[in-house]
């Protein structure tokens, strides 16, 4: 706690110290955030949160058009048609973006369609199953798995999003079938998986957090390398019999490419200033995320490269079963 408290504090201290220019004249209309899923889930609630205090900042309003289906096509063909003027954003996971061209999604490479903003949190994720599944453990969840063939499905926010591909990492390794369900959201899986239509999902910690703390869904395990101090009591997938195993994900920004390097570098430093605010970093930590250590748009173009370069030599290397829907 000291340690924390410390962070914020040096945290506010730079951002209080590191005042934002912005172009003149810029922002003279609202400026339009597009995210491929629908209301309710981790990315929804960042993409939200900074809108609001952008608005207040800026004195301009900042909205947040959700545009899920297609597999979050409809919202990256939206922003990469937009005019590159500052005023259409693109709110997601990193694995999303890359995902887009990696799995052939979109016709276009987002390496060159988009310019990365800026990368703003990072949480691990947690296995989750609905209470009538009778397992307590990983070790259980697969023993059950696997002594009931085809008998449990999963549920995802698309196909190629990390809650999808995650699950198959995990299926790969544990030799489990278990049914992928994909929908346009986790908060409209979430609804079924509480409705018992579905019994398990890979959920982010600052997505599902709220439902596992009212024990209407039971964690089995997370799979950061290291135990979350959010949820200390909860084993890593690592510690419980598969090492190595890791799944993260960050919520990054995105603009239409050829957007004006000033307009970048304002929405950089802004952001980054709020992701450090106390209110934020509080409420960040107690779900199990945090933001990422201030990055350049420069410094986030290496990340997102050398990210797209790993999930593509992935894709040629594995093999798995069930990716492709």
């Amino acid at each position: 706690m000291v340690f924390a408290a410390g962070v914020i504090c040096a945290a506010s201290a730079f951002a209080q110290h590191t005042p934002v220019q912005r172009p003149q004249g810029y922002p003279a209309r609202p400026i339009r955030i597009v995210l491929g899923i629908a209301p309710g889930g981790g990315t929804d609630i960042v993409a939200r949160v900074v809108a609001q205090k952008l608005t207040d900042r800026w004195g301009k309003s900042v909205v947040v058009d959700n545009r899920p289906g297609a597999a979050g096509v409809i919202a990256f063909e939206t922003v990469a048609q937009a005019a590159p003027d500052g005023y259409t954003h693109y709110v997601g996971a990193l694995s999303n973006v890359v995902m887009a061209t990696v799995m052939k999604k979109v016709l276009f490479d987002v390496r060159k369609a988009y310019t990365p903003v800026v990368q703003m949190t990072t949480q691990p994720y947690l296995l989750i199953v609905i209470p009538s599944v009778p397992a307590r453990t990983l070790k259980e969840f697969i023993a059950y798995a696997k002594s009931n063939p085809a008998a449990l499905n999963y549920a995802s926010s698309g196909v190629g999003t990390m809650s999808h591909l995650g699950m198959e990492m995990l299926k790969s390794l544990t030799g489990v079938s278990i049914l992928h369900v994909p929908y346009k959201g986790v908060s409209v899986g979430l609804v079924d998986m509480i409705g018992g239509q579905v019994q398990s999902m890979l959920g982010s910690a600052l997505t599902v957090s709220y439902h596992v703390k009212g024990g209407r869904l039971r964690p089995l395990a997370i799979t950061s390398l290291k135990r979350s101090p959010a949820w200390a009591e909860l084993p890593t997938i690592a510690e419980s019999g598969w090492p190595g195993f890791e799944v993260s994900n960050s919520h990054s920004m995105f603009a239409p490419a050829d957007t004006p390097a000033n307009i970048v570098l304002a929405l950089n430093r802004e952001i980054t200033g709020i992701m450090r605010t106390p209110d934020l970093m509080a409420k960040l930590a107690a779900d199990g995320a945090e933001p990422v250590s201030a990055n350049s748009p420069a410094e986030f173009r290496g990340i997102f490269l050398e990210e797209f370069a790993r999930w593509e030599k992935f894709f040629k290397t594995a093999d798995l079963k069930d990716i492709s829907r």
